[in-house]
């Protein structure tokens, strides 16, 4: 049994950039927000001041689970912390979901104690927030298909931007008609669209949280890629997971048509690991037996 090493993530160094960018203009976005919202008493920006922080948060933990990914194995994680992208990419959804509470909450008590708003200055707000936004997320569009981190951040910043558009819309009809009910109405959005943008991530990273096959992988186009080889007669006790959110790992016996040398298996190795590298399996570990072994469900 050996063991395959190919990286095939995103550019760390480019996505260092991207995310440090993203830190630095929605933190200042976040400050503005708040300022403005505590002078003019708007729970829409205050309740979008709270998603963005959560969305800085998230972007700096992802940071942060890059960096651990790069550190070397030890002896006593033999993997490395690989795996703290997906712990983190988890937090950050129960974090979005925790910021929907809180709110939600504020929106309620609002509607019973509305209070006079600005609307033209929300719109204002929340117009630079559809620029900040926009920048943030064009950062992660080229590879927010690569890491389910990446795509969070994408999905997270552009969910950011729509919601500031919604925002100034409704701080224009706030300033012409003096609908202050508005306002609560406005942060109950911005609560559905955290719940609509991060349930499937959530539903992503517990799946992959309990080692349960990543969505990038077909079981059967697995099972094919090891059959077309013209040595092998089946496989089976096939086990895959992700070891990050970049990098996927696979387990299998593969059972032999007959006994072959130890330089033909490792040929048929090297030639199986390579066609596995094309449905996304980066770490591959296989066991050869023969049609005759006899190998028990439990072996």
């Amino acid at each position: 049994m050996e063991h395959n090493h190919h990286h095939h993530a995103p550019k760390i160094t480019s996505l260092n950039k991207a995310f440090i960018i993203g830190i630095i203009l929605n933190f200042s976005y976040v400050i503005f927000q708040i300022v403005v919202g505590f002078r003019i008493n708007s729970l829409s920006l205050l309740s979008d001041a709270a998603h963005n922080f959560a969305d800085v948060v998230a972007l700096g933990l992802s940071l942060l689970a890059f960096k651990l990914a790069s550190v070397k194995a030890t002896e006593k994680y033999t993997f490395g912390y690989k795996k703290a992208s997906i712990l983190v990419a988890l937090f950050n959804a129960l974090l979005l979901l925790i910021s929907v509470g809180a709110i939600g909450y504020e929106a309620i008590l609002r509607f019973f104690n509305p209070e006079p708003q600005q609307g033209l200055t929300i719109a204002i707000v929340s117009g630079v927030g559809i620029l900040i936004n926009g920048i943030s997320a064009f950062q992660f569009f080229r590879d927010k298909d690569s890491d389910l981190n990446v795509k969070s951040a994408f999905s997270h910043l552009a969910a950011d931007a729509v919601v500031s558009l919604g925002l100034v819309v409704g701080g224009i009809l706030i300033h012409f008609t003096g609908w202050i009910w508005i306002d609560p109405v406005l942060s109950l959005i911005v609560a559905l669209v955290i719940i609509w943008g991060t349930w499937s991530l959530m539903k992503d990273t517990l799946r992959l949280s309990m080692d349960g096959v990543p969505n990038d992988i077909d079981l059967e186009k697995v099972r094919q890629e090891i059959l077309e080889s013209p040595e092998v007669a089946s496989v089976h006790h096939i086990h895959v997971w992700a070891m990050s959110t970049t990098e996927n790992a696979l387990t299998a016996h593969i059972v032999l048509k007959q006994v072959i040398d130890f330089q033909n298996i490792t040929k048929l190795k090297q030639h199986i690991k390579h066609h596995l590298e094309h449905v996304n399996i980066h770490h591959a570990t296989l066991e050869f037996e023969v049609i005759d072994d006899g190998c028990k469900e439990d072996c």
